[in-house]
């Protein structure tokens, strides 16, 4: 098994599409059938930088768009270390919201181009497989709780959506989209089906770098 590192599985989507629920589920699933698997979600909120994104995000706190965007940023290269480290002793990582979030939700608002947006994110580790969770805001709207956080409102998340389709257009990246109004299990079935598939192909190739 030497040398044989762990897939980097991206779970992303819109708010309320099932990102968490499935990225638990996934990461059990490997566990029990024999694979080394861990989740990440971000932001990361146990981190000084993670609170201050989790204040803002609970409205606890205001924040200028940019500064904000480049905190997001932040959390996820203070795991780099760790992700590159686990990648690389053969464990999988399933990673719920990336930098595509980051991006899409920014360049969401007025005033942002993608460019810009993506900027800060060139480096990180690159995604061997991007699972976009496809649910209608309008879907995203009925579902539980939707609503408590800062960018839960339908007309921004169709903003979102667009943005997501416009990253969706990159053929550097290995994006899957998934029908996330299918039942939890349907779902799960078919997500571990391309896990899987996705860590026996990338498992003796190199780790690569995003949007480089």
């Amino acid at each position: 098994m030497a040398g044989r590192r762990g897939a980097l599985i991206v779970l992303e989507g819109m708010d309320r599409a099932g990102k968490s629920t499935q990225g638990r589920r996934l990461v059990e699933a490997l566990r029990a059938a024999g694979h080394r698997a861990d989740l990440l979600c971000f932001p990361e909120r146990t981190t000084e930088i993670g609170r201050l994104i989790s204040s803002y995000l609970e409205k606890e706190k205001n924040l200028e768009d940019h500064a904000v965007h480049l905190l997001f940023s932040a959390n996820r290269w203070e795991h780099v270390p760790l992700m590159k480290d686990k990648l690389h002793q053969g464990i999988t990582l399933v990673v719920d919201r990336y930098a595509f979030s980051g991006v899409a939700f920014t360049s969401a608002k007025q005033n942002f181009c993608l460019d810009w947006c993506k900027q800060p994110d060139v480096g990180l580790p690159k995604p061997d497989l991007i699972l976009f969770l496809e649910l209608s805001p309008e879907e995203a709207a009925v579902r539980g709780n939707f609503g408590n956080e800062r960018y839960e409102n339908s007309s921004f998340q169709k903003k979102v959506l667009q943005s997501f389709y416009h990253l969706m257009k990159d053929k550097t990246l290995n994006w899957k989209t998934m029908d996330a109004s299918k039942s939890i299990e349907d779902l799960h079935i078919e997500i571990k089906s391309v896990a899987e598939k996705t860590m026996k192909d990338i498992q003796n190739k190199p780790l690569g770098e995003l949007w480089k």
